[in-house]
């Protein structure tokens, strides 16, 4: 017997991060995703808010020029500028507390101690759904690499932070590792909720005709639909050895993007370098899902999610 023809009111789109619960796969990277966006779009419609990377004390970020444009995508070194803890607690949570949706907080910090101590404290206040820990800054207490370039590391700061809240925590993973399946295995170790794959690629561009690099830090961040193919390969990867759930980051442009991800593991997506192409690009992807499902009669979006056949 074939399948009924569906509606859009058929549609089921909801995911689960852990004990997360969201209305659908598709939320906005951190450091992709502003106040002022609310201009454009509904942020209800989303399935949940993500903003910047927070650190405990404010920081200026790196020097100029911390933008450029690439060939399919874009390099930044922004150098997570924040403007701090208190400041977060104090006027950040608050304004994104009228909105439905779950806030999941971006976390930024130097130390085992310091990545604690911060979860500790945003992971205790209202309206905070959950953490995702940006475990792919320096370790400035270490060997400055980051912390999930390592997998000891990635496996202590994960159970460190467990230790101090109960909230779900996403660990976002760095890409610029030789296996990126001992750090997400590491992580799941740890007691992670959920897997971000992943932050953006380490890349340089240089102005030949003044022989100097393009991004004032050297090098920076490579996003875009240039990664995407990476991404996915690294999803599929992860998919393969861990069963946490993950949320795809990387070179999603459009609604084929995410399903993409879907397909190849990812139980959710996050949308970074469209949103500055266009504004919309969330609504819009989320938009050309649901007219996939309906082409093609699928009633639960959990139907897609590793769905990807190998001969």
């Amino acid at each position: 017997m074939s399948k009924r023809s569906l509606s859009e009111a058929d549609l089921r789109l909801d995911v689960n991060i852990g004990s997360l619960r969201l209305q659908n796969p598709i939320m906005p990277a951190s450091g992709a995703f502003g106040e002022d966006m609310d201009e454009v779009i509904d942020f209800n419609e989303l399935a949940a808010i993500v903003p910047k990377s927070i650190t405990k004390e404010p920081r200026k970020g790196n020097k100029t020029p911390r933008v450029c444009e690439t060939p399919a995508g874009m390099i930044n070194s922004i150098g997570i500028q924040s403007k701090g803890l208190a400041y977060y607690l104090e006027h950040t949570l608050p304004y994104y507390r009228q909105y439905k949706i779950p806030l999941i907080s971006s976390i930024s910090a130097d130390s085992f101690d310091e990545f604690a101590e911060m979860s500790e404290t945003i992971g205790g206040t209202e309206g905070v759904a959950a953490l995702e820990l940006n475990i792919s800054c320096p370790n400035l207490k270490g060997n400055g690499l980051a912390f999930g370039m390592d997998p000891e590391a990635t496996f202590q700061l994960i159970r460190r932070v467990k230790e101090v809240t109960d909230k779900p925590i996403i660990a976002k993973l760095t890409p610029n590792v030789t296996s990126i399946q001992e750090i997400a295995l590491a992580a799941e170790r740890g007691g992670a909720d959920g897997l971000n794959v992943a932050n953006t690629i380490l890349a340089m561009a240089i102005d030949i005709h003044t022989r100097r690099p393009k991004i004032g830090n050297v090098m920076g961040g490579l996003s875009g639909p240039a990664v995407k193919p990476i991404i996915v390969r690294m999803i599929y990867q992860v998919r393969q050895v861990s069963k946490l759930p993950i949320i795809g980051c990387g070179g999603v442009m459009n609604g084929e993007d995410a399903i993409e991800m879907l397909l190849a593991g990812a139980s959710a997506v996050q949308v970074g370098t469209a949103n500055f192409v266009q504004p919309t690009a969330m609504i819009d992807i989320l938009r050309e899902i649901k007219d996939y499902m309906l082409q093609y009669n699928i009633e639960d979006i959990r139907e897609l999610i590793g769905a990807a056949v190998q001969d």
